[in-house]
Parts: structure tokens; C-alpha cells; sequence
């Protein structure tokens, strides 16, 4: 929901935000919002409580990584993401903004930290995103310069700052993408950056009520634990299995509410692309 404000400004400011406007290539009203979140961010007060480790949030979306990370007892100490729908939802979420183009910013600024998160944009190794681009004659993997060199960022970061430790998060089609070149440019970049790497596919549907398979990558700076150490995945699934119904809220507006004749919209849309032999459609989970 937006709400507006009217605010007088004098002709300096005034000239200030014009050239702010343009510099960003944004409108007044995205300036305007960006700098009071920056503001807010930079005279939040932080709650007490005590930290164990100290990590940072890259690609970070709306948040996800972050909340697991500071249950686990993390401190975040800087975020990042491009894009201003996802800032602005993390804004609401932790009364902070990230900041932008992660291929802009000077890795040695960046606070030092223990544990380097990052969930790297997967769309030039997912199956529909590849699939997507194939068709489109655009270019896959490494080869797409605005999202699938990112990867290359996380590299020139865990060099600049030397987190004790890290962990990426991608869709479990990198391992076979590029009939698995890419993925072997990864270790090969970790392992050349001296950090113990380790891996596995791992399935949500085991914490939430969703299948969705995802690789995680974790390494250890080998400069602080050498290499003579194993690690495992533990993982301990719910029993039962989550189901939509654990996750849904009871008071909702009535504006969420999936309509008829929107549900009928998508059964015949998953219809005709399932006729067409395309792979869109939809699942639920009842209790």
C-alpha cells in the first residue's frame, strides 16, 4: 500500500534530488524513498541481543537467507540486491536497505565478516530459465553477461574480505549445465581461492510444503582449518511432511483469496501447455 506526502523542499535540495533523479536513472519518487530507507537503515537501533558469528546477505532478495542465518545466531553486517522491489520489501522486513550492483561495489568497503551468504541468481542454469533464453537466441550460463557472471563477484569478494567460511545456494541444474562445464569452473574458482569445498543437492520439501531441489555449496578457509576435515549435510526431515495448511495464516484479506474464475484461468492454462507438451503447471498440498 503507498501513501503519499507532500514536502516543501528549498531550490538546493530540490536540485540535489533532480540530480540524484538522473544520475540513478529513477523518478523523484524512487529517490525520495531510497534515501529516507538508506537514512532509516544507517539510525536503526539494533536490538540487544548477543551474536555468535558475523555474516553477509548477497542476492539477497527479500530475506529468507538472512532469517535462517540470524536464528542460527548470525549478526547480517551489509546486504545486497538490485533490485528495488525486493529492497523494498527487505526494507519492511529489517528496517534496512540493501545496497545495489553488487559489480559496482568495492569489495574492500564491505564490513568484515565470518560467513559470506549468497544465493547467486540461478536463471542462466535453471531448466525454465535456460529453456526460456534458448528460445529467446539469448545466451545461457557463464555466457550471459548480466546474471550469470555474478558468480565471479562472490569470488572477488570471499578474496578481498577472507570470511572464515561461506555458503551459495543455486538450482540443482548447475551441476549439469553446460554438460557440466559450468559447474566445474565453480569448484575450480573456490578451490583456487583456497577454501575446502563441499557439496549436495538438498530438497525443501522436507521443512516446507513445497518439492523445490536446490544445491548448496559450503567451503571452509583452509588458511584457518587447513584441509584435513570432513563435512556433512545433516539433515533431519519433519515427520510428518509439511502441508500448505501449516504454513497459511487464519485472518486474511479477502483480496488474497484466489477467485474462481481465476482458479479456472489456470487449470485451462496448464491444459493447453500440458497439451503443447510444455512444462508450466501447479501442485497443492491438502492436510
Amino acid at each position: 500500500m503507498s501513501k503519499q506526502v507532500h514536502i516543501r523542499l528549498n531550490e538546493e535540495v530540490y536540485d540535489v534530488l533532480m540530480k540524484l533523479s538522473n544520475k540513478s536513472n529513477e523518478s523523484i519518487q524512487d529517490t525520495v524513498s531510497s534515501a529516507v530507507m538508506d537514512l532509516a537503515g544507517k539510525t536503526k537501533i539494533e536490538e540487544d541481543r548477543d551474536y555468535n558469528f558475523t555474516f553477509i546477505d548477497l542476492f539477497a532478495g527479500i530475506g529468507g537467507m538472512r532469517i535462517a542465518y540470524q536464528n542460527a545466531g548470525g549478526k547480517c553486517v551489509y546486504s545486497n540486491e538490485w533490485n528495488k522491489y525486493s529492497q523494498q520489501t527487505y526494507f519492511a522486513n529489517f528496517g534496512e536497505r540493501p545496497e545495489g550492483d553488487i559489480t559496482k561495489v568495492d569489495a574492500r568497503v564491505i564490513p568484515d565478516h565470518d560467513i559470506l551468504v549468497a544465493g547467486f541468481p540461478c536463471q542462466p542454469f535453471s531448466i525454465a530459465g535456460v529453456s526460456k533464453k534458448n528460445s529467446l537466441g539469448r545466451p545461457t550460463g557463464f555466457e550471459d553477461k548480466t546474471q550469470g557472471t555474478l558468480f565471479f563477484d562472490v569470488c572477488r569478494i570471499l578474496k578481498a574480505k577472507r570470511p572464515k567460511a561461506f555458503m551459495l545456494e543455486n538450482v540443482k541444474n548447475l551441476k549439469s549445465h553446460d554438460h557440466g562445464r559450468t559447474f566445474k569452473v565453480i569448484m575450480e574458482s573456490l578451490e583456487e581461492l583456497n577454501y575446502q569445498v563441499f557439496y549436495e543437492v538438498l530438497d525443501g520439501q522436507n521443512y516446507v510444503p513445497q518439492h523445490r531441489e536446490r544445491i548448496l555449496i559450503v567451503g571452509f578457509d583452509r588458511e584457518r582449518y587447513g584441509s584435513d576435515f570432513s563435512f556433512e549435510f545433516k539433515i533431519t526431515p519433519k515427520s510428518p511432511k509439511p502441508v500448505m495448511k501449516d504454513i497459511l495464516e487464519t485472518d486474511v484479506d479477502p483480496k488474497y483469496t484466489l477467485s474462481d474464475k481465476l482458479w479456472t484461468y489456470l487449470q485451462n492454462y496448464a491444459a493447453k501447455h500440458r497439451a503443447a507438451g510444455n512444462g508450466f503447471g501447479y501442485g497443492a498440498n491438502y492436510p
